[in-house]
């Protein structure tokens, strides 16, 4: 039986929307809306401990527009969840009681392993049983505060999410533009650090494939393929080399705030982020030892739609 859902996912970064039918008994999920807005929602949270107030207004305007779509759509349920930067602030109630008010669903401010979840479901629930790929997948989601690490084949097995976001290694370290090598080796080490974190509580040498997720990942994919504008259908399973991907990671670290903005395929929102972004997927396939990763357009926003579809009690 179809269901008509609506997911939100709430980063650090950006807030996603999600509007589809799914029909869990056949796997299928088509869109009917899906569509992301810059809200930089984590601005100063490494820092000050607090959500901005001009980031809450950022977001809560988002959600005002969401709630808009999702009426007219006509979505039977509704999840929203909130993840690294509302998990960490002092003063996620006012975060918490704004998306109550405007949307009517109490945010889920959900851990960091059923982030990883949830970002496993949505990256491979369509790679399942095509044979297109080896199994176990390990899914990285590259967010703005953290990252997450899954392990598994057709569930989670294990799971870890270290706080390596790009908007954290931005904020953390990378401060000038073009951020120096001194900036740069500061972020890798953080990075190998966190990752020999995440490398402790998942078995990272048996995966066959790498799964790469959310805005950092696609933005580095559609840069590589040298896209003139962005095309998730051409993003969508790509498979870049660490090469490639080494590439695009010394250009963009290299480039000023001008020079990255004038990439076609990069999003405004993601220019000041974007180096940071690029350097945690470089330096994690190089730890892993992982030379490819295939690009997913599908994470966590499906794997939210996923649940609810398949949850009678949302």
């Amino acid at each position: 039986m179809t269901r008509r859902v609506a997911a939100i996912d709430c980063g650090t970064n950006s807030i996603r929307l999600l509007v589809a039918d799914l029909d869990p008994a056949a796997g299928t999920l088509v869109d009917l809306d899906r569509r992301m807005r810059i809200v930089r929602l984590g601005q100063g949270v490494d820092r000050t401990g607090r959500l901005a107030p001009e980031a809450l207004e950022r977001t809560f305007d988002a959600c005002r527009d969401y709630a808009k779509t999702i009426g007219e759509l006509g979505a039977e349920r509704v999840r929203f969840v909130a993840t690294s930067a509302s998990r960490d602030a002092e003063n996620r109630d006012v975060f918490r009681d704004g998306v109550r008010e405007i949307l009517g669903v109490e945010p889920e401010v959900v851990s960091g392993d059923e982030e990883a979840t949830l970002s496993f479901t949505g990256a491979t629930r369509e790679l399942a049983g095509t044979g297109a790929v080896e199994t176990p997948y390990l899914v990285v989601d590259i967010g703005g505060g953290s990252t997450e690490f899954v392990l598994g084949t057709d569930r989670p097995e294990a799971a870890r999410s270290v706080d390596i976001g790009c908007v954290r290694m931005t904020e953390r370290h990378l401060r000038e533009d073009p951020p120096s090598r001194a900036q740069i080796a500061a972020a890798i080490a953080d990075i190998e650090a966190a990752t020999a974190q995440a490398a402790a509580v998942v078995p990272m040498d048996r995966a066959r494939t790498l799964v790469g997720l959310a805005g950092s990942v696609t933005t580095v994919a559609g840069i590589a393929l040298n896209l003139p504008e962005y095309d998730s259908t051409a993003i969508h399973h790509a498979r870049l080399t660490l090469d490639q991907v080494r590439a695009v990671t010394t250009r963009l670290l290299a480039a000023t705030h001008a020079e990255r903005a004038a990439i076609p395929v990069l999003h405004p929102g993601r220019v000041d982020v974007i180096g940071a972004g690029a350097l945690v997927l470089r330096t994690i396939m190089e730890r892993t030892g992982l030379t490819e990763v295939v690009v997913s357009e599908h994470d966590i926003l499906d794997g939210i739609a996923w649940s609810v579809a398949e949850d009678p009690e949302r």
